[in-house]
């Protein structure tokens, strides 16, 4: 090792279990704040904005899950009925302002820990190449990885993938989701306000097409772990240097998540064969 240099990314035994584990601080949670042992909804939806479970705690008339045991985080469920009315409702749990890499992957570790089969982020994001006028989603099928998160699970790349099979099944049902959705990549980074015009060119440059703070380290917990994490992003903004930034829409954008995360979970057990 270079003491010289930046030790973290170098000595990771990517093999080895960690000692500190999600089940162990969820089960003593439990015990601490006497919560009883009920699993999540298989569907569950990281929402760092926090719009979502902020209009699932008002108008939108969700519950609070009664055995989430995260210690920094609440869980709200809400039930989205199907077009399909003879399918009973599907639930959905959603954690909110989990921000940035390291949290996100904290949560979504205790999510699957809890009895989530499926993790979908949808996150906020800055456009980098023009693919429509914002608000927009894209579908993110590898994101640069400009964060530390991922370098603790899988060893240094440029980008971290989608899971394939989910990216797949999605990918082929675009024109069928309820909002506008582009594939395209992602530059992660931990540093929003370091958004350089040299950061930015060199990200466009490795043909990002928008900017977040989770989803490479997302998907390389994912790939390491043999989870099932997609994430999209909410072309909102353009860095607020042209105005009129950061609009999502009806209720800050919480239904058009609620609704989409409904039709890719949707999606998923249909091609897939979910539960």
């Amino acid at each position: 090792m270079d003491e010289e240099g930046w030790p973290l990314p170098t000595g990771k035994e990517y093999a080895q279990e960690s000692v500190f584990r999600p089940e162990n601080l969820l089960r003593e949670a439990r015990r601490q704040r006497h919560l009883p042992e009920v699993a999540v909804p298989g569907v569950c939806l990281l929402d760092p904005d926090g719009d979502v479970v902020r209009y699932l705690a008002g108008p939108g008339e969700g519950r609070r899950h009664p055995g989430w045991g995260c210690y920094h985080t609440d869980m709200w469920v809400t039930a989205v009925r199907s077009s399909d009315r003879t399918q009973p409702p599907m639930e959905i749990g959603v954690v909110g302002n989990a921000v940035g890499a390291p949290f996100a992957v904290l949560v979504a570790e205790q999510l699957h820990t809890s009895g989530a089969g499926l993790v979908i982020s949808i996150t906020s994001a800055g456009q980098l190449t023009s693919l429509a006028r914002p608000p927009y989603f894209v579908l993110i099928r590898a994101a640069l990885r400009d964060e530390g998160t991922s370098t603790h699970y899988l060893p240094s790349a440029r980008w971290a993938p989608a899971p394939g099979h989910l990216l797949t099944a999605v990918t082929a049902a675009l024109p069928a989701l309820p909002d506008r959705v582009i594939s395209g990549r992602s530059w992660t980074t931990d540093a929003p306000y370091r958004e350089t015009p040299a950061a930015i060119r060199r990200a466009r440059d490795a043909r990002a097409d928008c900017v977040e703070m989770e989803s490479a380290a997302l998907y390389a917990y994912a790939a390491a772990r043999g989870r099932d994490v997609l994430c999209l992003a909410h072309v909102t903004n353009t860095m607020a240097v042209s105005g009129d930034d950061f609009e999502k829409g009806q209720a800050n954008g919480a239904l058009a998540a609620i609704a989409m995360t409904a039709a890719v979970a949707q999606v998923l057990r249909a091609d897939l064969g979910r539960p």
